[in-house]
């Protein structure tokens, strides 16, 4: 008889681990309390819109690609998608307009031209970016840090004998300040912490290998909108044999003598030889494992920031904006702040603009534009959502008016909303928490929880375990996750 593995979440990890663990040989059942797969990278419409829900680029198209080649399939006869020539464009209060193409000869081109500074400071923390990455992904993203075998690899030989260029001991911010030779540039290197959740002030300088995934890779974007990452995906695990119940609350993990035996549901019990939990780690102690003791370091670990984002049908098109654009908050320190000590929302908020439509032109009517519009809030310690939801939205609007010269509110004819109330309502994620844990302390790595456990067969995946948050590595986490069980033909 065939071993049984049960996934539970088919958030885009959890796809992941499926379609690895069929590949292994198990019978693989994938549960999610929602009626639609995909977790945070989901979809829906408003009127004639339609909005990607959660992220809106992605990066390291590799991981994806991955998962295809495993099954034996060719990917881009599965999974069609751009490098998009713009990373970003950049608005600050000053009137200063930066693009930031993607390749790196025309980004310093436009930093100079723009700044009128030197880009040699530039180019050699790019390059930093570059070197930490080369010495420690392999080491710290594509491994467990929580078994003795990767401590002894020449990857993490490799990773020691760089550590005095890794800015290990310093933070992103001081990183930055200390390198970059114009504070726009220290403020758009700045809010690359915001990629896990995380305050640069307080993140180590490590996380400067995150531009390099940009600049030095490249950012994505579907040609079929950021949903079709999951749809491709489901439609390959249902090829390799993966049975999807969705709608089906997963309501206990069963573990008997420190060994997992299946799930409970409102049905019934379901056996497995294997649990793959693609839940949010705190949650799943908490409410699917009462009884397990939980690793009390990782459930005390600040959780990263969370979102408020609004989805507005705009019945206009900008020509001056591009798929994806930054209106900088003037006193970005302060933000941050907020975010992360006072768990207030800053008054003049940094907002992250998203259309779409830019890209796939039926996202919205013609001559009208789908944007997707959000701003770094805390995630849910009691705050009043509510009355919080008018406030954010008013300043917002402000901003955007005052700094593209428009009537932004007289154009808004479809509108939604997620606060960190529906995201935790929605993915189960801890207090609205997008990326699980923050790295606001240097060993906010080794803290994550390993995607194994103490409980035999019980194995984690997602943005709340290691490596952390994001498409690729979640990707990589439902990877670290099945290399480490055993084939379904072993004993």
């Amino acid at each position: 008889m065939k071993k049984k593995a049960v996934v539970v979440g088919a958030g885009i990890a959890g796809l992941a681990g499926s379609i690895r663990l069929a590949v292994k040989g198990y019978e693989v059942h994938c549960f999610d309390a929602n009626p639609y797969p995909g977790g945070k990278l989901t979809i829906f419409n408003l009127g004639d819109y339609r909005f990607d829900a959660g992220p809106s680029l992605f990066t390291m198209p590799q991981f994806v690609e991955e998962l295809f080649l495993l099954a034996g399939k060719k990917p881009s006869e599965h999974f069609d998608y751009i490098k998009h020539p713009t990373a970003c464009h950049y608005f600050f209060e000053d009137g200063t307009f930066l693009r930031f193409p993607s390749d790196k000869q025309a980004l310093f081109n436009e930093v100079k031209s723009v700044l009128n500074i030197d880009t040699k400071p530039l180019e050699k923390h790019i390059e930093r970016s570059k070197l930490i990455y080369d010495a420690t992904h392999k080491a710290f993203l594509e491994r467990s840090l929580h078994r003795f075998s990767s401590y002894i690899s020449t990857d993490i030989l490799n990773c020691v004998a760089h550590i005095p260029w890794l800015n290990i001991f310093t933070t992103m911010h001081a990183a930055n300040e200390a390198r970059l030779n114009h504070p726009k540039l220290v403020q758009i290197f700045d809010r690359y912490a915001t990629y896990n959740g995380s305050n640069p002030y307080m993140a180590p300088g490590i996380l400067n290998i995150i531009p390099h995934l940009e600049f030095g890779i490249g950012t994505f974007f579907p040609t079929k909108g950021m949903h079709s990452i999951t749809t491709s995906l489901v439609q390959l695990a249902e090829e390799l044999g993966v049975q999807f119940h969705l709608g089906q609350r997963v309501e206990e993990i069963i573990v008997e003598n420190k060994e997992v035996k299946g799930i409970r549901t409102k049905a019934g019990e379901i056996l497995a030889d294997v649990v793959l939990c693609n839940s949010d780690v705190k949650p799943a102690y908490r409410k699917l494992m009462p009884k397990v003791e939980a690793p009390k370091k990782t459930m005390a670990q600040e959780p990263s920031s969370s979102a408020m984002i609004f989805y507005w049908g705009v019945k206009k098109s900008f020509p001056n904006l591009d798929l994806h654009n930054i209106f900088f908050s003037e006193d970005y320190k302060n933000e941050f702040k907020t975010i992360f000590e006072d768990l207030t929302v800053c008054e003049d908020p940094t907002v992250y603009i998203h259309i779409s439509s830019k890209v796939v032109k039926t996202d919205a009517p013609e001559g009208s534009e789908a944007w997707f519009v959000m701003v770094n809030v805390p995630c849910n310690q009691g705050q009043d959502w509510e009355a919080l939801r008018p406030i954010i939205r008013q300043r917002i609007i402000t901003k955007l008016n005052r700094l593209l010269n428009i009537h932004l509110e007289s154009l808004i004819e479809e509108e939604d909303y997620l606060d960190p109330l529906r995201i935790e309502a929605r993915t189960s994620s801890f207090g609205g928490a997008l990326y699980g844990a923050s790295s606001n302390d240097r060993m906010a790595a080794f803290f994550r929880h390993p995607n194994f456990s103490k409980v035999k067969g019980l194995y984690f995946a997602g943005g709340s375990v290691h490596p952390g948050g994001g498409i690729p590595l979640c990707l990589l986490s439902a990877k670290i996750a099945s290399e480490l069980i055993p084939d379904a033909s072993n004993n």
